[in-house]
């Protein structure tokens, strides 16, 4: 694909230069929108206009949504209020929601002067919707229909308003106070003879969510249901949008991007990491180094209270980062495991108690295993003493489990008290657990070494 991509990139090259606008027009139209703002990316503003102006008018409305929003603002700019009117009607409004709320002031006064009065209407009242809300990513342009249509009247209907609608796979059936009570599928209308009734066809079970609903529970459903478009409703059961399954994705997709900076201990960001400056990214990073660095600290006061122990048998400080790292692997592994079931619904905190013991089998396996290899390893290649292997090995065993236990129980805690899970992943579980590990070490070199 990135052979084709530059193929097709040096192609358009050599035809601007040669003035080939209707080949390259041609060739534009031959591709997929979201192809076309990949290749633009790499382009400079000035040939990324000229070249969005060959476009036909379904197909710059595509590309448009699919680019960057810098590469959006620097096109509204290069703009006249007839190109910019054709683009903006062109957009679902879905998409020109996401649009207004990425640009600047400035431009999203001119685009919305360029809206027709509804279009602006119904963008100010989406734009009210709480973020990562069901109604902030809805869109209004769906098919409704009334109970006492026959699929001929239905079929009718579609053909005459289908054309700006996002999707007419699935119709809604509303009541004269606009309240959805079913839906139809266009496979049925068509293969209902022509004077069936809406009311006699319909699914009346049907599976909704509010316009409050989070995003994150939302996209959800379409994995749980196999959905392609979800329906929203008000307080009252009105019908008021839906939710298509590309924007069900884009909120997987950023949802999941959100959990893994937070497991890294970095705050999350909106933009691409190449779109970031280096200040942004400092930013980001810098209020968790420092507070997992303060916490840290209380290793380094558990290595200062022990000094004497260790000056007494410098041996036992050749095994402390490997205690330490397997404790912080341990704990690692089973964090990222609960969280991705949190995530997933998969384990609610009524099930705490099932981990809790399922982690105990799982360390004492693990821990087990890790102390026989490593007493062996002691004994045959360090020849350290039995007594010093000893200690090793049985804090091996006890640092597993009390990362384990760590691991699995703190992720759900912090979700049933409000906190993101993912929020105590490695970097806050590695630290507690090195505090732990230390501890346990020096607790049994006290008892077997008599230190």
């Amino acid at each position: 694909m990135a052979e084709l991509t530059a193929t097709i990139s040096a192609t358009m090259e050599t035809l601007l230069e040669s003035k080939k606008y209707s080949t390259l027009r041609d060739i534009l139209s031959t591709l997929n929108g979201a192809d076309i703002a990949a290749l633009f990316e790499e382009l400079p503003h000035n040939r990324i206009s000229l070249l969005f102006r060959l476009l036909p008018k379904e197909l710059a409305a595509e590309t448009f949504v699919e680019m960057d929003g810098d590469v959006q603002e620097a096109l509204i700019r290069s703009f006249s209020d007839s190109e910019l009117k054709e683009i903006v009607d062109e957009l679902y409004m879905d998409d020109a929601v996401d649009l207004v709320e990425e640009m600047p002031a400035n431009v999203v006064k001119r685009i919305l002067s360029q809206a027709d009065p509804e279009t602006r209407r119904l963008i100010n009242e989406m734009l009210k919707y709480p973020d990562d809300s069901a109604g902030s990513i809805m869109t209004t342009e769906y098919v409704d229909l009334r109970p006492d249509m026959s699929t001929e009247d239905a079929i009718k209907h579609i053909r005459r308003t289908g054309i700006d609608k996002e999707t007419v796979n699935v119709c809604y059936i509303t009541d004269e106070r606009r309240r959805l009570v079913g839906t139809v599928s266009l496979r049925d209308l068509i293969l209902y003879p022509e004077d069936e009734v809406m009311e006699d066809i319909m699914e009346t079970n049907v599976i909704s969510v509010n316009t409050l609903e989070d995003q994150e529970k939302v996209a959800e459903q379409f994995a749980k249901y196999d959905f392609t478009a979800m329906p929203v409703v008000d307080g009252e059961g009105r019908l008021v949008g839906i939710v298509t399954v590309d924007d069900a994705i884009d909120v997987l997709k950023d949802e999941a991007t959100e959990d893994m900076e937070k497991m890294a201990a970095i705050t999350p960001s909106d933009k691409p990491y190449l779109k970031l400056s280096s200040w942004e990214i400092f930013k980001s990073r810098i209020p968790w180094l420092l507070l997992l660095m303060v916490s840290a600290t209380f290793t380094g006061s558990i290595l200062s209270h022990f000094e004497e122990a260790l000056q007494t048998c410098i041996v036992l400080v050749s095994f402390v980062p490997m205690l330490m790292d397997t404790g912080g692997n341990s704990g690692g592994q089973a964090s990222v495991t609960i969280i991705r079931g949190l995530s997933l619904h998969e384990i609610e905190f009524s099930d705490v108690f099932r981990v809790i013991w399922k982690e105990i089998r799982v360390a004492l396996l693990c821990g087990l295993c890790l102390a026989v290899v490593n007493f062996g390893k002691l004994m045959l290649i360090n020849n350290t003493g039995i007594w010093v292997a000893l200690v090793v090995c049985l804090t091996l065993v006890a640092t597993v489990f009390c990362a384990k236990l760590v691991g699995c129980t703190l992720p759900i805690l912090a979700k049933k008290i409000g906190f993101d899970p993912a929020v105590m992943a490695s970097p806050f579980i590695t630290t507690i657990v090195d505090a732990l590990s230390l501890l346990i070490y020096f607790k049994f070199a006290q008892l077997f070494l008599h230190l």
